[in-house]
């Protein structure tokens, strides 16, 4: 592996947007160390969506964890538009990543409105970006008018709609969906798959999606890795699910 302070060359996990390399994760224990993932790699090309599939406890959610900057290597790394966020030796901030986050409870702030819940993450810019930013992520999720109202306000899906304008809405290079409809009933989880794959589409956007739902991974991702004890043991094309 290069040092650091090395170019890196145009082959291997550096060249793709996102490039994960051998990845391999776990925690200590007075037995030694608890493997959780071993030797995970991905390559995914800017504006594509990767869905990880297997049982739960499997290491879905702990790979997307490491990729937000939350767990640390054991071995590999991972790289982000030919920059290393991530290896045994170095790692970027997770505030520096440029990595947004969806999860299955939506993670609303119940004290805040919706504006201010999508406004959370743009505290940079002025009043009055803000808030054009806002009235954009807004319309984008079909919420034009849901900007005064409160989280306990709205259905379910509406908020994992609010979730999804906040997660993009300070522009993160990558977006990482955890189980994103699992708390929806059917209809509405495979009608909001559906909206979230165009949004991510019509934007270009890059995303990892995690979820146990073989129909979720078929409607938006453009590979689906099959995870078993931490390894993908195998990447398809959402057709070729069983």
């Amino acid at each position: 592996m290069l040092p650091a302070t090395q170019a890196t060359p145009q082959t291997g996990p550096e060249a793709a947007f996102l490039g994960i390399d051998r990845l391999r994760l776990g925690y200590d224990t007075p037995q030694g160390l608890r493997e959780i993932v071993r030797d995970f790699s991905l390559q995914l090309p800017r504006g594509q969506t990767a869905c990880l599939i297997g049982a739960s406890g499997c290491g879905k959610s702990t790979i997307l964890r490491a990729i937000a900057g939350f767990e640390p290597l054991r071995e590999g790394s991972i790289h982000l538009g030919g920059k290393l966020l991530s290896s045994p030796a170095q790692s970027v901030p997770p505030e520096q990543r440029q990595v947004g986050m969806m999860f299955q409870d939506y993670a609303l702030f119940p004290h805040l409105n919706v504006f201010h819940n999508i406004a959370f993450g743009l505290r940079t810019l002025g009043r009055v970006q803000r808030q054009a930013r806002v009235a954009e992520m807004l319309e984008l999720v079909g919420l034009p008018q849901a900007a005064k109202a409160w989280p306990h306000e709205l259905s379910g899906g509406q908020q994992q709609r609010v979730a999804l304008a906040r997660a993009l809405a300070p522009s993160p290079a990558l977006l990482l969906l955890d189980e994103p409809f699992s708390n929806l009933d059917t209809e509405l989880r495979e009608h909001l798959a559906h909206e979230v794959r165009d949004i991510l589409r019509q934007g270009q956007h890059t995303a990892i999606l995690v979820t146990h739902n073989k129909q979720e991974a078929r409607i938006m991702a453009n590979r689906v890795g099959l995870l078993t004890s931490g390894q993908a043991v195998q990447w398809r094309s959402p057709e070729e699910l069983a």
